[in-house]
C-alpha cells in the first residue's frame, strides 16, 4: 500500500494499474468494471470498486465514453525497419478497421522504450486489444506484459503458434525451401543466403528451409556465403558486397526479404555485374520494393495485407466474444504463400 501511495505522489493521480494492483486483478478487468462491461465475477467487481474508492481513482471520461461504445479500439504496435512491409501491413489494417468499425491507434514500440509504461497508458485509455507484427510478435517480454494486463493480442508473422495469443502466419520454412529448390533447379550450386533479423523466429525458419533444400539436393553450403542481415536494405548491400568480393563468388543469392534483396541488386551493379545474367537474386515478401526496382525481383509472396486484415478480424472476434462472456480461445490462421517469378533469376553463367 505504501508503494502505491508513493507512485500516486509521483504521478499526481492514481492510474488503472494502481487500482488493478490493489484489487489483485488485471488492468483490463478494472477497465471492464469501470465501463460496466460483462465477464467479471461479482467478488472481483466488488474488490475493484473498493480499490477505486480507496484510491479516489477517476477514470478518463473521454476514454470511458469510447470504451462504452460498440466501436473497438485497437493498438497496432510496430518496430519494423522496412517501410515497404509496414506500408502493406498498415493498408490491410486500415481496410479491416473500416469494415469492422474499429478505431486503429498506431504506436512505435522500440526495444529501448519503456514498454511497460506504454502498455499501461494504452490500457488506461481503454484499448481493447493489440496487433503485434514482426519483430514485436517474437518479443517474449512484451507478450508477458500483455498477458499480465489481461488484454487480447494477435501476432502477425511469428514463426510459430503462441499459446496465449492469436496468430496469423505463413509456413516460412516451406516457402524458403521452395525458393531454394527453384534456384537449384535453375542450375546454381554456389548459392548465397542472407539471414533476417536474429530476433525474429521466422528468420531461423527461412534459414532452415534453405539449408534443408541444399542438403536434400546434395549441394554443400559454403558458410562464407551465409551472411547475417537485419531485414534492412543496407544489411543486404553489405552482405552481398562481402560475398561478391570472395575469390569464388556466388552465382545466386537468396535474401530473406525484399529490402535485402534490393541491396544485393545494388551490390551487383557496383561490381559491374548484370542481374540476372551474372547473378541471380531472389527475395521474400513481395512488397512494393520487389516490383519497383530493376530488374523486378523473383520472390516469395507473403500476403502481408491479407495477414493484417485476418489478424484484425481474429482480434475483433475475440474482443466481441469477451463482451458477450463467451471466453474465446486464441486462434491460429496459416495463409498461403506464392513463389512469384519475375526478372531477377536465370541459369548460372555459361549454362543458359
Amino acid at each position: 500500500m505504501n508503494d502505491i501511495r508513493s507512485r500516486r505522489r509521483q504521478s499526481g493521480r492514481p492510474t488503472v494499474t494502481d487500482v488493478a494492483r490493489l484489487a489483485q486483478c488485471s488492468p483490463m478487468t478494472v477497465s471492464r468494471v469501470v465501463n460496466g462491461g460483462a465477464g467479471v465475477r461479482e467478488e472481483t467487481r466488488l474488490a475493484v470498486e473498493a480499490a477505486i474508492k480507496q484510491l479516489n481513482y477517476a477514470p478518463n471520461r473521454a476514454a470511458r465514453s469510447l470504451a462504452g461504445a460498440s466501436q473497438l479500439r485497437i493498438a497496432l504496435l510496430y518496430a519494423n525497419p522496412s517501410a515497404s512491409y509496414l506500408s502493406e501491413l498498415l493498408i490491410g489494417c486500415m481496410d479491416a478497421a473500416t469494415r469492422l468499425d474499429a478505431h486503429l491507434m498506431v504506436e512505435r514500440c522500440d526495444p529501448d522504450r519503456d514498454q511497460a509504461k506504454m502498455i499501461a497508458r494504452l490500457v488506461e485509455s481503454a484499448v481493447d486489444g493489440f496487433l503485434l507484427p514482426p519483430p514485436l510478435c517474437d518479443d517474449t517480454a512484451l507478450l508477458a506484459r500483455l498477458r499480465r494486463a489481461g488484454t487480447r493480442a494477435v501476432l502477425v508473422g511469428p514463426g510459430q503458434a503462441e499459446a496465449h495469443h492469436g496468430v496469423v502466419m505463413i509456413d516460412d520454412y516451406q516457402a524458403a525451401y521452395d525458393m531454394t529448390r527453384h534456384i537449384l533447379d535453375l542450375g546454381h550450386k554456389r548459392v548465397g543466403f542472407i539471414i533476417g533479423n536474429p530476433r525474429q523466429s521466422a528468420s531461423a525458419l527461412r534459414l532452415a528451409g534453405f539449408r534443408d533444400a541444399m542438403a536434400e539436393a546434395g549441394v554443400n553450403v559454403d558458410e562464407a556465403l551465409v551472411k547475417q542481415g537485419q531485414f534492412t536494405y543496407r544489411s543486404g548491400l553489405d552482405a552481398a558486397m562481402d560475398m561478391l568480393a570472395l575469390p569464388q563468388r556466388p552465382t545466386a543469392i537468396f535474401a530473406s526479404n525484399d529490402d535485402m534483396a534490393a541491396g544485393c541488386v545494388a551490390a551487383a551493379h557496383r561490381n559491374d555485374l548484370e542481374v540476372p545474367r551474372d547473378l541471380t537474386v531472389c527475395g521474400f515478401d513481395d512488397t512494393a520494393f520487389a516490383s519497383t526496382i530493376w530488374p523486378e525481383l523473383t520472390t516469395i509472396r507473403q500476403p502481408i495485407r491479407k495477414m493484417a486484415e485476418t489478424a484484425l478480424e481474429l482480434l475483433a472476434q475475440e474482443i466481441r466474444a469477451d463482451r458477450a462472456e463467451e471466453s474465446p480461445q486464441p486462434r491460429l490462421a496459416t495463409l498461403a504463400y506464392e513463389l512469384v517469378r519475375r526478372e531477377s533469376d536465370a541459369a548460372p553463367p555459361g549454362k543458359a
